[in-house]
């Protein structure tokens, strides 16, 4: 795989915060220049237009979960607002915004000190009560070089009986979500890489990863069908969502933490996302979620997506090169 190659030239043709990421990951480009790259997410292109939208007090949208000037009639006609904090965090996070910068420091600190919950009035960086929220919370916070281990101690202890998480589970549930364990996992994955992690958070990622593994990604324990077939259909952002991509793309991130070969229980995920691959070598946005948001980042459904492309990509590079 090299530059020359139309569909990399295409990714590079575009945003600090993709090209960063193609560089490290499917160029193999030594540190120094990545890292450069991924400098500019702070001063250019996306990075740069989010952190324009910051309030004075660090926060975004005035709030933590839902912007202060939310009207519940918005989510019913307009769907879920994005704007607030906690998502803004989270795409500062895959932009790739480094942690160790001044903006980025003086940012985290800024939410801890005025960010607090709707739900319950409390710090931004003690968490709140939903799964998938402090899932997103601790990625964010282990990310930034916070300590959010009290987080993390409180999702470790509210697995369910099959291994994952469900947001719904202080609602009486009592089977894991596809949605609530990636989120968890992808915390519990980036606490992990920050800190090593604890005893108690690596089995729990180890039982949580099992929950999908047994499952093809996708597929319900029972009967084998399908999930939900929006599981199979690619979205970007994923916010809280789920798709076989964002479960694919962690898999990659935690087998290479920990050297490991990729799980031949992927390999059905991993053909369908090989069948979904246009003839240009680009995949397509299949959809996004309604809802305001400060700008897109991507032309559309149906449209070839950078961000899904460049996911599938180093996906299907790490499947090929450590599954021989």
């Amino acid at each position: 795989m090299t530059q020359s190659d139309p569909v990399i030239e295409w990714l590079l043709d575009s945003d600090p915060a993709i090209r960063w990421q193609v560089m490290r990951d499917l160029l193999d480009a030594p540190q120094p220049q990545w890292m450069a790259e991924r400098a500019r997410v702070e001063t250019e292109g996306w990075g740069a237009r989010l952190l324009s939208f910051q309030d004075a007090d660090g926060q975004w949208g005035g709030a933590a979960f839902l912007p202060a000037d939310f009207d519940p009639r918005e989510w019913r006609e307009r769907g879920q607002p994005w704007t607030a904090t906690t998502y803004s965090l989270s795409q500062l996070r895959e932009f790739g915004l480094d942690p160790s910068s001044e903006r980025a420091r003086r940012t985290v600190a800024l939410v801890g000190a005025n960010a607090r919950w709707e739900e319950g009035g409390q710090p931004f960086w003690q968490g709140e009560v939903e799964e998938c929220i402090n899932g997103r919370t601790v990625a964010d916070g282990a990310y930034f070089g916070i300590d959010v281990s009290l987080i993390v101690d409180r999702l470790t202890g509210e697995r369910l009986d099959d291994g994952g998480w469900n947001c719904e589970r202080i609602n009486g549930s009592r089977r894991s979500s596809f949605a609530s364990t990636i989120n968890v996992l992808e915390g519990l994955l980036e606490y992990e890489k920050s800190t090593c992690g604890t005893p108690e958070s690596r089995e729990a990622r180890s039982t949580g990863e099992e929950f999908l593994l047994e499952r093809n990604l996708f597929r319900r324990l029972g009967t084998g069908e399908p999930a939900d077939e929006q599981f199979l259909r690619f979205l970007h952002p994923n916010r809280w969502r789920y798709d076989i991509l964002r479960a694919l793309d962690y898999f990659r991130a935690s087998a290479l933490l920990s050297a490991a070969a990729p799980d031949p229980r992927l390999g059905e995920a991993i053909g369908h996302l090989r069948s979904r691959r246009l003839e240009d070598g680009t995949w397509p946005l299949d959809w996004s979620t309604e809802g305001r948001v400060w700008f897109e980042i991507d032309d559309g459904p149906g449209e070839p997506s950078r961000w899904i492309t460049l996911r599938a990509m180093r996906v299907l590079r790490w499947w090929d090169v450590r599954s021989i």
